[in-house]
């Protein structure tokens, strides 16, 4: 293989790599919301199940924060929006 082909090759993985990088939305703490108000906002929003809704809020609570979606972009912007204007502090990283 030329040193020009290993090259493209190398700019080729690093840009499906980029492509496919995960972002995630993060919850974090306040002393507003209730659990259930939360675990509910995480079903509808997230597509969790009561249990896995739950568990997240329960680590939010606990150590002030968690990943609660896992996606790209495109995916994550609206349900993190959503999240904001029902009153989460929450933000897509």
């Amino acid at each position: 293989m030329s040193t020009q082909e290993k090259t493209i090759e190398k700019e080729l993985i690093e840009t499906l790599t980029q492509k496919d990088k995960q972002n995630e939305i993060i919850v974090y703490n306040d002393d507003v919301n209730t659990f259930d108000y939360v675990i509910n906002l995480l079903i509808d929003v997230c597509d969790h199940n009561p249990l896995q809704a739950e568990q997240c809020t329960l680590l939010i609570h606990y150590t002030g924060k968690c990943g609660v979606k896992t996606g790209s972009y495109e995916d994550l912007e609206p349900r993190c929006l959503k999240l904001l204007e029902a009153g989460l502090s929450a933000e897509i990283q």
